[in-house]
């Protein structure tokens, strides 16, 4: 046996496996036919030394299985310019190789897992910029960039973006079951050209509107820590409080609530203010009308004429805020932002 072979067997310094432990691991990950297979391809000390190797091996952690193949596959795609296996091939073959936690690990290694944190130094850019910089993107790149953001920021962002394009975007969206690596890797040149361009600017945040949302979520009295915060800056504590009650929540609201809440807003009122509302936020105020009052709603909303948007907005805060004064004295129990509910 010549020198080379025996000095890929001994042990590395580092206690990483040698050439040889990665070929046996690998080997071992194959099933006996192509395991079988390779072995016939190898000269006899090769084979006698790898074989050896093999019989010994007993106890790997994970971490080395998977290290093992990763640096197989990345030698792999160096040296070779065949078209690499299916992310789906793949999945079969390692499950039963090494059972599917093991393989699942090594896949997400291989596929997509690196452009996570990437794409998620992206989640506090305005959906705006982001829609510019994906505009003259191919269809399909821009359903798998948006298909790796949260999907509120990729609903914000396919709204950006022109109207004509939007459903075929959806489309590819709902597509996509894997996604092959030269696809991840113009994904990851994509996402490197905004994160370059978002170094030379400022990234837009709504520190307003997460503050609400922060608050809105706390636990206890939160009229407490909006004082404890006005004390710092009330005109931001304004905007805050704004945020805090959005006309928008009125349809995650009980039928009670917007029951207790229509006694004290004429009808009128909600002729305007439901003009161009969500509509779930029409829904939860019509259906909690009995029916005389939905019907004369309704024979209201066909007399009314266009309202400019500044009555529109006016007449929701004036709501909202006959919303809160109810919250504060305790008279309705305001559910403020969506959470999961148990029958």
């Amino acid at each position: 046996m010549d020198e080379s072979v025996n000095s890929a067997s001994a042990p590395s310094a580092d206690g990483l496996p040698t050439p040889v432990e990665r070929a046996a691991i690998v080997l071992l990950s194959m099933g006996e036919e192509s395991a079988a297979a390779v072995l016939r391809c190898l000269s006899r000390e090769e084979l006698m030394e790898v074989t050896q190797v093999m019989s010994r091996m007993s106890g790997l952690k994970v971490d080395v299985v998977k290290n093992s193949i990763q640096r197989f596959f990345d030698d792999y795609r160096q040296q070779s310019g065949v078209h690499g296996a299916s992310r789906n091939f793949l999945q079969r073959s390692l499950d039963l190789a090494l059972g599917s936690d093991i393989a699942n690990g090594v896949l997400n290694s291989i596929y997509g897992d690196a452009i996570r944190p990437k794409m998620a130094r992206l989640q506090w850019v305005q959906p705006q910029w982001l829609a510019e910089h994906i505009g003259n993107e191919h269809v399909r790149m821009q359903a798998v960039f948006l298909a790796f953001l949260p999907p509120a920021l990729a609903g914000q962002v396919i709204e950006a973006l022109p109207l004509h394009s939007r459903d075929l975007v959806l489309v590819n969206i709902a597509r996509l079951k894997e996604v092959d690596r030269d696809l991840l890797i113009e994904l990851e040149e994509v996402v490197n050209r905004c994160l370059n361009s978002l170094g030379m600017q400022s990234a837009l945040v709504e520190g307003v509107r997460q503050a609400a949302e922060i608050i809105n979520r706390l636990p206890g009295d939160k009229a407490q820590m909006v004082e404890l915060l006005r004390a710092h800056d009330p005109d931001v504590v304004s905007e805050i409080e704004t945020s805090m009650y959005d006309f928008f929540i009125l349809s995650r609201q009980t039928e009670a609530v917007i029951t207790r809440v229509m006694e004290d807003v004429p009808l009128e009122l909600w002729v305007i203010a439901l003009k161009g509302a969500e509509p779930s936020v029409r829904n939860a105020i019509v259906q909690a009308m009995p029916r005389r009052q939905a019907q004369s709603f309704e024979d209201m909303v066909r007399r009314s004429g266009p309202v400019p948007l500044s009555r529109i907005e006016q007449v929701r805060q004036d709501i909202m805020a006959q919303v809160k004064r109810l919250a504060d004295g305790g008279e309705v129990d305001l559910q403020l932002f969506a959470e999961e509910v148990v029958e």
